[in-house]
């Protein structure tokens, strides 16, 4: 069986027809037997994707063929097609639906108006030489329950549209004149994030270039990282070594994990919250600890019902 990889990556570039360039990504995947999520817009294109190695080194050459794309860097990690339902490569008003199609600028080399690359190395310089360095999460702060970087500020938000609006809420004003370093998976939610928050009056933003990926490739869990990497993809989530810490906790009996689980609640209720496995296990308690949910779960239990096991879950 031919080992199997995951690929990462984005291009900010503008894109003149994002149509053809989905056409084209979706022939050349379905050539190679690839599966995962590709997202296109005038602003470039967002993608992961899984397959054999020999698949994905043909994709990347490839895809580098393309003249807008031909710099885009690639990020690998440990999986394959097989940690994705299908293949999905859509159009797109934006690559990362902050909900501000017009308000972002994209050039060849880039947004425009972004914040500062740091290299990993140079993340960690900046909190040696300033005391004042915050590290501002620009994921969903569900994400964030099972890693994030040391003492960093984790936004109230359930989805990416709701930043606009959580950073002009007030709440960081206070980090306006502070170095403020975003961060993300791959990095690409914060090319935008940044240049959101930079025209909002933060004057001092950085990211980190390739995320927290390419953070944790360079120091593991030696640095300023700590615990799981939540992923879009099956495997859920990743570590940078064993010596990780634990930083989730079952929101039932609080035992650590960093599995999320889907609500046994499934056609009211698409919640995803960290389980143990003995909680997940036990019918009475797979559920997302609201009092409704709780209740439907209360209600198989006595009844002796466990939808895992109906034939068309099993």
């Amino acid at each position: 069986m031919a080992i199997g990889k995951i690929l990462l990556y984005y291009a900010l570039t503008p894109l003149s027809d994002p149509k053809a360039v989905q056409l084209w990504q979706r022939d050349l995947c379905e050539s190679l037997n690839l599966r995962g999520r590709i997202l296109v817009s005038h602003h470039g294109i967002n993608g992961t994707v899984g397959g054999s190695i020999d698949a994905c080194k043909r994709y990347i050459r490839k895809t580098r063929e393309y003249p807008a794309f031909r710099r885009m860097q690639f990020k690998w990690s440990e999986g394959g097609a097989d940690d994705f339902p299908k293949l999905s490569v859509k159009v797109r008003d934006e690559i990362v639906a902050f909900g501000a199609p017009d308000e972002v600028r994209v050039d060849e080399n880039g947004v425009i108006g972004g914040g500062v690359h740091l290299a990993p190395g140079e993340v960690n310089k900046l909190v040696e030489e300033r005391d004042d360095v915050v590290f501002f999460d620009g994921r969903n702060a569900m994400e964030a329950q099972i890693g994030r970087f040391r003492d960093a500020i984790v936004p109230d938000v359930g989805t990416t549209h709701d930043f606009i609006a959580e950073i002009e809420s007030g709440k960081y004003d206070d980090l306006k004149d502070k170095p403020v370093v975003t961060y993300c998976t791959g990095g690409v939610r914060c090319e935008i994030l940044s240049s959101l928050m930079i025209n909002r009056g933060f004057r001092e933003v950085y990211q980190i270039d390739g995320g927290i990926v390419r953070y944790g490739e360079e120091f593991g869990n030696q640095g300023l990282w700590e615990g799981s990497l939540y992923v879009f993809d099956k495997r859920m989530h990743m570590e940078f070594g064993e010596d990780y810490k634990r930083l989730g906790h079952c929101i039932h009996c609080g035992t650590p994990t960093n599995k999320f689980e889907h609500c046994l609640n499934e056609d009211e209720c698409r919640d995803l919250v960290l389980m143990c496995p003995d909680c997940f296990t036990d019918v009475e308690t797979r559920h997302c600890g609201r009092d409704g949910c709780a209740a439907i779960a209360a209600d198989f239990s006595a009844r002796g019902i466990d939808p895992l096991a109906t034939p068309e879950k099993k």
